[in-house]
């Protein structure tokens, strides 16, 4: 390679992509290139260190004895640790012939300390990386919105209709259509178009008949974008012709919609505003379910874009929860309204679920109510199976309002949370751990106060209960070995060399603050909002606060990463990830994250002695 292509190359990997141009310079200028074959030694463990290596193609296997602690492959580094603490606590060998730039050891130490950003990353705390690596994320994701598709926006649907059609039967025609724009055909094939402003300023304005033909107000000289093009450019073309929209065809020359600066402008921003008045102006249930549908597309945007994962799932929690609510509205007997309150419970009750996964949610009636059982009945069901129209799949535990047991009057409720206290059992935790979690998306949120302000009055104030309750924590181990590396569950033949990233780091936060927060009687559901409740009762310093927060926001972050790329792929959604599919950094912060969910998971067995259960 040239010096202008090593140059490129390093400023790829993070956190090269720091260094100054007479640094990079310095790197390119001391760099030298190993061709390797199949098990080589590069490092021996427990001897000084002499280079830093970037790998330009092949394998190499960082190994303690005979346990592979770590693999690296194309454009990953190793070792800076050793280099900085000058000893080697692992060798590395190659796992296939491999390509490597070399780096002496004196050059990455003299950059190392002239380069500020370069020398905290490898010497800041594991909530500093953490939080470092999703800005970096940011600005690498950003060039994504730079390939987005015409597309891929909020296109309006082109209705074509007669050049002499009346004036009066085209306002019918929008208005029944729902569209803000017409296409008119005339009798050479032309194309031409009349927008809700030309009515106004033209029909209104001049007085024009009703009956007089619609062409003479519309525009031509149309400009037309393939919906294969890339999105900026129909900005472009707006921009160059001082357009308000665009007509859209596809390869087959076909007219497939319009694009206008509103739609452009709310991709751009998500066009999550867009969204959420189409949800507010539903009419009915077909136009809330293609409102609900647009939510993955505001999930790859806010993600490609950077966007930190617990304002997406804040986002995209509030916008289930209103289309719950307007569906709750539309189909609940009116006896209902008022005197109910429709809750939903689990990871979408504590604002956490992103991805449509599946349905948790209970119905909570007033005792007052005047609904009959069966019209509760009908409702319970004909609700659920809307959801999963809406894309909501069924919870396969059956925890949905069309259950029974989660379909209750008040005073059966609190019968059943009497129960699930009074008589410990793994189903009855369970099940007072989902409700914990409960918000109420639609009716009378006073009915789910007092009933959890009933809870925390009988709760148990011994120990012994909430030993009970957090020991489950046990059950899950986190997949990280003694000396660092990855461990995989061989008895998982269908998910070889993966790692359920949800039972080894997410439930375990969960749960465990979960726990802490119904000792403390918190009303908090939402994970992180309540490990800052946490924080100001002294259970956990500002740092270990700071460095949960950073490592569930992490681990969340990659379950969607992970899972974005199946839905793309048309694969299934699950919480397994390859360790293999991730950067170096993306492995090491893993690693970091694992090792703050084993230290929470330590506190919580000293805390409620567990050992002991």
């Amino acid at each position: 390679m040239s010096i202008h292509e090593q140059i490129a190359f390093i400023k790829e990997i993070p956190p090269f992509d720091n260094l100054t141009k007479s640094q990079l310079d310095f790197f390119a200028e001391n760099l030298d290139i190993i061709y390797l074959k199949k098990d080589v030694i590069l490092q021996q463990e427990g001897v000084e260190p002499e280079n830093l290596y970037f790998i330009i193609k092949g394998l190499v296997q960082e190994k303690q004895a005979d346990e592979v602690i770590s693999i690296y492959s194309n454009s990953e580094i190793f070792d800076p640790i050793s280099l900085i603490e000058n000893r080697s606590k692992y060798s590395f060998v190659t796992a296939q012939e491999t390509i490597c730039y070399t780096l002496p050891r004196a050059a990455f130490i003299k950059i190392l300390h002239e380069n500020p950003a370069l020398e905290s990353f490898f010497f800041q705390s594991i909530s500093q990386k953490l939080n470092a690596n999703m800005d970096n994320e940011k600005n690498r994701e950003l060039a994504n919105m730079m390939v987005a598709k015409v597309k891929d926006a909020n296109l309006h649907r082109a209705v074509i209709v007669p050049f002499e059609t009346t004036i009066f039967e085209a306002v019918q025609t929008i208005k029944d259509e729902r569209v803000p724009t017409l296409l008119l055909k005339d009798n050479k094939g032309e194309i031409h178009i009349v927008t809700d402003s030309d009515f106004r300023e033209k029909v209104i304005l001049n007085r024009m008949d009703f009956d007089d033909i619609v062409g003479k107000i519309s525009n031509s000289g149309l400009k037309y974008v393939n919906e294969n093009d890339f999105l900026f450019n129909a900005q472009l073309l707006m921009t160059k012709h001082r357009l308000k929209r665009l007509v859209v065809k596809n390869n087959r020359d076909e007219i497939v919609g319009i694009i206008d600066q509103i739609s452009l402008s709310s991709f751009f921003a998500t066009h999550t505003f867009s969204v959420s008045n189409e949800i507010d102006n539903a009419k009915n249930i077909e136009e809330l379910k293609k409102a609900s549908q647009s939510f993955n597309k505001i999930i790859k945007s806010l993600h490609a874009k950077g966007v930190k994962v617990d304002f997406i799932s804040r986002l995209i929690n509030q916008l289930n929860r209103k289309v719950m609510n307007k569906l709750f509205l539309m189909l609940a007997p009116k006896e209902l309204i008022g005197k109910s309150a429709l809750l939903v419970m689990g990871s979408e009750g504590r604002g956490e679920q992103i991805l449509k996964t599946d349905q948790d949610n209970a119905l909570l009636i007033d005792d007052a109510c005047e609904s009959t059982d069966e019209q509760i009945k009908q409702f319970a069901k004909l609700y659920t199976e809307t959801l999963v129209e809406f894309g909501f799949p069924r919870c396969e535990g059956n925890i949905m309002v069309s259950n029974p047991y989660w379909c209750r009057r008040l005073k059966d409720f609190k019968d059943l949370i009497y129960e699930w206290v009074m008589k410990p059992s793994g189903d009855n935790f369970m099940n007072l751990a989902i409700f914990y979690d409960a918000v109420c998306a639609s009716g009378n949120r006073a009915l789910l106060d007092e009933l959890k302000e009933y809870l925390f009055k009988i709760g148990s104030t011994s120990k012994t209960f909430y030993m009970h309750f957090a020991k489950i924590i046990m059950d899950f181990n986190v997949p990280l070995g003694f000396f660092d590396g990855f461990v995989f569950d061989s008895k998982d033949k269908e998910h070889k060399n993966e790692i359920d990233i949800k039972k080894g780091g997410i439930f375990i936060i969960v749960q465990s603050i979960r726990t802490l927060s119904l000792e403390h009687k918190l009303m908090r559901v939402n994970t992180l909002k309540r490990i800052k409740e946490l924080e100001k009762k002294g259970e956990f310093d500002k740092e270990f606060a700071s460095e949960i927060t950073e490592a569930f926001n992490f681990l969340l972050t990659l379950k969607l990463k992970s899972n974005l790329e199946k839905l793309d792929s048309g694969k299934k959604i699950d919480n397994y990830i390859n360790p293999e599919n991730l950067t170096t950094m993306e492995k090491d912060l893993l690693k970091d994250s694992f090792k703050i969910v084993n230290k929470l998971k330590k506190k919580l067995e000293h805390h409620y002695k567990l050992n002991y259960v």
